[in-house]
C-alpha cells in the first residue's frame, strides 16, 4: 500500500513512446484498451504497449508522443508526413478532452496531476520532419512540439546518426543554427540515435540541458544505443537527464531473457555514475514488440517503482526518476 502510494501521487514522465504512428496507421486505438482481436492489419499482431485506460492504470502523468517519419516519405513529403502524424495526436485529444490534456509547459503538467487527468507532449524522433527548414520548425512548435530527436539513426540535414558513425560527422551548418533556434524557443534537445561527434557538438553549443529519451548504460549492457561512461559524465556536466528504456535488447544481452529486474540495474547503473538527479525513464513502448517480464506494458508501472524500493531507492529518489528530474528539465528548457 506504501509503495502504491508513494507511485500514485509521484509525477511520472516517460521520454519516448511511438504510439503515434500506430494510432495514425490504424495499428491501435488510444481511447479504449486495445486487444489483439481488433487488429486485423498488424502482420505481427502486437497489441501495443499504450492506450488511455493503461496510461490511467499505470499511474502516467505526462506520455512524450513521438512523431516518426517512416523512409518512404523522406526526403520530400517529411513534413507533409509529421502533420499527418501529428492530426493523430490531436484526434486522441479531441474524442478524449475529459481525461486527456496536451502538455506544452511544466505548470501543463502539474495541473494534469491534480485534475487528475494524463497528458501528452508532442515531440519529434529526428529532425527530418523540418526538411532542413527552420520556419517548418517553428510552425511545429506552435503545434505543441517542445523535444526534437536530431536524428534516427542514419544522416539528416542536422546531423549523423548512429549507424553513420564511421564517417566521424557531427552537426552540419544548418544543425548549428537549428541548436541555436532551438535554445532560443524553448525546445528540448534530444541525442538519443546521434552518432557520438553529433553529441559532442550538442553539448558544445547549447546553453540548456539535454536529454537522452530512450537509451541504457553501455556498461551495463554492450549496444551501440547505449552510452558509455564518458558520455554518461557529459551528460551529467551538461545537467541534463538519461532516460532508461525498456528495450529488451538494450538492457539484457539476451534480449529473450529481458526483464524489469534490468531496467532496475541500468538505473542504479547510472544514478550511481552521474547522481540519481540526471535519471528518467523512457520506455520506447510500442516501438518494440519482444516481452519483457514484469513489465509488459505502461499499466505495469507501479511494478517499476516497487522494484526501485527493493534496490535501496529512497522515496524522495524515487520521485526524481519517475518524473521529478524530467519535470525540473522541462521546467527549465521550456517554461
Amino acid at each position: 500500500a506504501e509503495i502504491n502510494r508513494l507511485h500514485h501521487e509521484s509525477i511520472i514522465i516517460d521520454g519516448h513512446c511511438d504510439t503515434l504512428l500506430g494510432l495514425k496507421e490504424g495499428l491501435f486505438k488510444f481511447g479504449e484498451r486495445y486487444s489483439p482481436s481488433q487488429e486485423a492489419i498488424d502482420k505481427h499482431q502486437h497489441p501495443g504497449h499504450i492506450d488511455l485506460p493503461r496510461l490511467k492504470e499505470g499511474g502516467m502523468t505526462c506520455q512524450c508522443f513521438a512523431c516518426f517519419v517512416r523512409d518512404r516519405y523522406l526526403p520530400a513529403g517529411a513534413t507533409h508526413e509529421a502533420v499527418r502524424v501529428i492530426d493523430s495526436f490531436y484526434q486522441a485529444l479531441e474524442q478524449n478532452s475529459d481525461s486527456f490534456m496536451q502538455v506544452k509547459c511544466a505548470d501543463d503538467i502539474e495541473k494534469v496531476k491534480k485534475e487528475g487527468k494524463v497528458g501528452g507532449m508532442i515531440t519529434l524522433e529526428g529532425a527530418e520532419s523540418l526538411e532542413g527548414d527552420l520556419g517548418v520548425m517553428r510552425m511545429l512548435h506552435r503545434l505543441g512540439v517542445r523535444q526534437i530527436g536530431l536524428t534516427w539513426n542514419w544522416r539528416n540535414q542536422v546531423a549523423d546518426g548512429l549507424y553513420e558513425e564511421r564517417s566521424g560527422g557531427g552537426l552540419t551548418s544548418f544543425g548549428v543554427d537549428f541548436i541555436k533556434e532551438c535554445n532560443r524557443l524553448g525546445i528540448i534537445l534530444d541525442v538519443a540515435h546521434l552518432a557520438p561527434a553529433g553529441i559532442r557538438d550538442v553539448l558544445a553549443l547549447t546553453e540548456q540541458p539535454i536529454v537522452d529519451s530512450h537509451c541504457g548504460a553501455r556498461s551495463v549492457t554492450e549496444h551501440v544505443r547505449n552510452l558509455s561512461d564518458e558520455q554518461l559524465d557529459q551528460v551529467a556536466r551538461n545537467g541534463g537527464i538519461v532516460c532508461v528504456t525498456y528495450v529488451p535488447y538494450f538492457i539484457n544481452s539476451d534480449p529473450k531473457k529481458a526483464s524489469l529486474a534490468d531496467v532496475v540495474r541500468h538505473i542504479e547503473y547510472i544514478a550511481k555514475r552521474i547522481g540519481v538527479e540526471h535519471v528518467g525513464l523512457g520506455s520506447d513502448f510500442d516501438g518494440y514488440e519482444e516481452q519483457v517480464e514484469g513489465i509488459k506494458d505502461v499499466s505495469d508501472l507501479p511494478k517499476l517503482t516497487a522494484g526501485l524500493s527493493e534496490a535501496g531507492f529512497k522515496p524522495e529518489d524515487i520521485r526524481k526518476i519517475l518524473g521529478g528530474n524530467y519535470l525540473n528539465l522541462i521546467r527549465k528548457v521550456v517554461g
